[in-house]
């Protein structure tokens, strides 16, 4: 096609050429347009939606004032209901020391014959003392949780006549392992036993009633019926001797510790064996044990009863025994029993241990340290007890 014809064609399609370029352009305009109502939208909706959160973060600040007001509040109320708690309790020791609860022995004509006949048959029996010792315990001047460890119910203790510093942990009632800790410090500082020695024993040992006395283990071993006092030297990890305990038909010593059969306790005057039997199994039995043969040189049956005793020692000659209620309350020293007959049981005073957590597994008794060491619901605890003379009581 020549340059004229396309010279005679345009004036053709300039018009065609016109419309198209209105049509694009009224469309860029209305996308245009609907992209700008759509940012206009936006921007509505973002200021509407910062106003809402400046609103909400308002609203949670008030709540959180709010919610720390409260919690100091409580805290405060808690504060003084620790300290109303705390006179309270002062109060009932008060209460509880100028009227004691009266000895729980059950009195009957039968029980009154038998003592008397037992008076009457151990009246030129009496007890010889080793020691000018005269002190009963007054009360418990001071208490120390050292820490939670091992099982609900076990054992801790010192030697008790000896001067070592280690401490010796008897975890559970039924069990072959003795834990050794060479000093209070790693035994309150360390949770677990790795700073801990291990005695193996030849027989596993049962109940909480053993004792470190002397640099040897007196511990509880039962065979069958019969109980084994073992005696363990604990320098060269050897039994030295065992004796079968000379009672029949024994029953566990505390009501509230059915796992303990015989309590090994030490005092100043050397080494007692607590135990029941079926002969007279509403009471407690007394005996004096020779620590070097284990022989018995002499028994005595006590007015104690076992119903709701949880655990007892031995001071200065007199049987202490305490009791509890089945479900944990205070224990209580309520019954005192004296072989030398120098302190009556209405004259002993009547001791409290301060409440915390259960009830006693084991109490034993320090003679060189004047304190307890006692197992309560897997809590390991310091009694320091205060003294005084039995004349003065």
């Amino acid at each position: 096609m020549g340059p004229w014809r396309c010279l005679l064609l345009l004036p053709l399609l300039a018009p065609a050429l016109r419309a198209q370029q209105q049509q694009f352009m009224e469309y860029v305009e209305r996308r245009l347009s609907l992209l700008e109502e759509r940012i206009s939208q936006w921007h509505d909706q973002s200021s509407r939606y910062s106003t809402e959160l400046r609103d909400f973060k308002n609203q949670v600040l008030g709540m959180l004032e709010a919610a720390e007001k409260e919690r100091e509040a409580m805290r405060a109320e808690a504060e003084s209901a620790a300290v109303r708690v705390d006179r309270l309790e002062r109060e009932v020791d008060y209460l509880e020391t100028q009227n004691p609860a009266p000895p729980c022995v059950e009195v009957d004509e039968t029980l009154m014959d038998k003592q008397v006949a037992t008076a009457k048959q151990r009246k030129n029996e009496k007890y010889t003392k080793l020691t000018d010792c005269s002190d009963t315990i007054a009360s418990v001047r001071a208490m120390k949780i050292l820490k939670r460890f091992g099982s609900t119910s076990g054992l801790w203790t010192k030697d008790a006549a000896g001067s070592s510093e280690k401490i010796y942990v008897f975890d559970g009632t039924a069990n072959d392992t003795v834990y050794v800790f060479p000093r209070m410090r790693e035994f309150t500082l360390f949770s677990a036993t790795r700073k801990a020695a291990r005695i193996k024993l030849p027989y596993p040992w049962v109940g909480t009633g053993h004792l470190v006395y002397d640099g040897h283990l007196y511990y509880i071993r039962q065979q069958g019926p019969s109980f084994q006092v073992i005696k363990f030297n604990l320098a060269n990890k050897t039994v030295v001797d065992s004796s079968v305990f000379p009672a029949e038909e024994q029953i566990p010593v505390f009501g509230l510790s059915p796992f303990t059969y015989i309590e090994v306790s030490a005092d100043e005057e050397g080494l007692w064996a607590i135990y029941a039997t079926k002969e007279d199994e509403k009471n407690i039995c007394l005996a004096k044990l020779d620590p070097g043969s284990l022989d018995i040189e002499q028994m005595w049956d006590t007015p104690c009863p076992r119903e709701n005793a949880e655990g007892a020692f031995v001071v200065c000659g007199a049987l202490h025994v305490v009791y509890n209620t089945r479900l944990p309350s205070r224990a209580r020293v309520q019954c005192v029993f004296d072989v030398s007959g120098t302190l009556a049981p209405e004259d002993a005073s009547l001791v409290y241990f301060p409440k915390r957590y259960g009830s006693h597994s084991s109490l034993k008794y320090s003679p060189r340290e004047r304190q307890i060491y006692a197992w309560d619901d897997g809590y390991q605890i310091i009694y320091r007890m205060e003294m005084k003379k039995k004349l003065e009581v």
